[in-house]
C-alpha cells in the first residue's frame, strides 16, 4: 500500500507539470508572403472546393498548394550542400528535437547587419547557462524574425532579387566548425533566410553542417517569446522523400511560468524524485519488518 501511495503521488506531480506546459509557435505562415531565395518559384495556393456540398448538404473544403523546399520557415537537409548525406526523409525523428539554445545577438546585429555568430558568443552563452547540452537545437536570435515578411528589411536591400546585395546575420564558419568538433548538436538555426550571412558567396556553414550530417533551420519566428535556455524545440519538417529540405512547423515547449529558468532542470528534478521516493518507501518497509522480526 505504501509503494502504491508513493507512486500515485509521483504520477500526480508529473501530471501537474504537464498541465503547466506552454507551447510557443516559432513558425512563419506558409503563404503568398513567404520569403524564398531568388530563383525559387513563388508559393501557390489553389482552392478546389470551399462551400456547401450540393448533394450531401455538408460543408467541404479542399485545396492544392505548391512550394519550393527552401522558403519561409524551413529545414535544410544535410544533402542540400553535401553529397551523400541525409535527405529530408532520412533525418531521424530524434534528430529533429532537442533542448533549445538561443544565442542572442540582437544588439550586435542591429549595429552590423553582416554580423556572424562567433565562438565567443557560444562560449559566453555557456558561461551563463553551462555547457551546450547534447542534442541541442542551437538557434541565433538576431531580431530579424521581427522584420519578416518585409523582403526589403529581411534581405537588407531594395534589390531583393540580387544576393550580391544581401545584408543579414548568420553563423561564422569558425563557430559552426567549433560546434561540430566540440559539441553534439542536432540542429543549427537562424531567424534569417540563410545559416550563412547575407554576403556569403561560398556558403561555408552550409558545407560544414552538410559534411557533419547536421540539418539547418532557417527563418525561425517568434524567438523573443522563449528563454535563451530552458525550452525543448521541435523542428517538424515535412517528410519529403529525396528532398533537400522542406517547410517545417517549429515549436518550443516550456513551463507556463518559465522565463529563463530551465524547464529540463525542473523536469529532471521531478524525475529524479521518483527513485528517491521509492527507495525511501522500501527502506521504511525494511526497517519496519526488521523491527518486527520474531525473536
Amino acid at each position: 500500500m505504501e509503494v502504491y501511495t508513493a507512486c500515485v503521488f509521483v504520477i500526480a506531480m508529473l501530471a501537474n507539470a504537464d498541465q503547466d506546459m506552454r507551447i510557443v509557435d516559432l513558425t512563419h505562415a506558409q503563404n503568398i508572403e513567404a520569403i524564398y531565395w531568388p530563383g525559387n518559384p513563388s508559393y501557390n495556393f489553389t482552392i478546389f472546393s470551399r462551400g456547401q456540398n450540393a448533394v450531401g448538404g455538408f460543408w467541404y473544403e479542399s485545396n492544392s498548394f505548391a512550394t519550393a523546399e527552401h522558403g519561409g520557415t524551413h529545414l535544410d537537409a544535410p544533402a542540400h550542400f553535401y553529397e551523400n548525406r541525409s535527405r529530408t526523409h532520412q533525418i531521424p525523428m530524434e534528430k529533429l528535437v532537442g533542448r533549445g539554445v538561443i544565442i542572442n545577438v540582437k544588439t550586435k546585429a542591429s549595429r552590423n547587419p553582416d554580423y556572424r555568430v562567433t565562438v565567443d558568443d557560444l562560449q559566453n552563452w555557456e558561461a551563463k547557462y553551462g555547457r551546450i547540452p547534447n542534442g541541442a537545437v542551437v538557434v541565433m536570435n538576431s531580431g530579424w524574425h521581427q522584420k519578416y515578411p518585409n523582403k526589403t528589411k529581411v534581405f537588407g536591400t531594395e534589390s531583393t532579387t540580387d544576393p550580391a546585395n544581401f545584408h543579414f546575420p548568420g553563423f561564422h564558419e569558425k563557430a559552426a566548425d567549433w560546434l561540430v568538433k566540440h559539441r553534439n548538436i542536432h540542429v543549427l538555426g537562424v531567424d534569417t533566410p540563410s545559416i550563412d550571412y547575407g554576403q556569403s558567396k561560398t556558403f561555408p556553414v552550409h558545407v560544414i553542417l552538410g559534411r557533419a550530417d547536421i540539418p539547418a533551420l532557417e527563418n525561425a519566428a517568434n524567438l523573443n517569446a522563449i528563454p535563451e535556455f530552458g525550452s525543448i524545440i521541435s523542428v517538424a519538417v515535412i517528410k519529403l522523400e529525396d528532398g533537400s529540405g522542406g517547410p517545417a512547423r517549429v515549436f518550443a515547449m516550456l513551463q507556463a511560468s518559465q522565463t529563463n529558468d530551465c524547464f529540463i532542470a525542473h523536469l529532471n528534478i521531478r524525475l529524479l524524485f521518483i527513485p528517491i521516493v521509492i527507495l525511501h518507501v522500501h527502506l521504511s518497509k525494511l526497517t519496519y519488518e526488521t523491527k518486527h522480526l520474531p525473536v
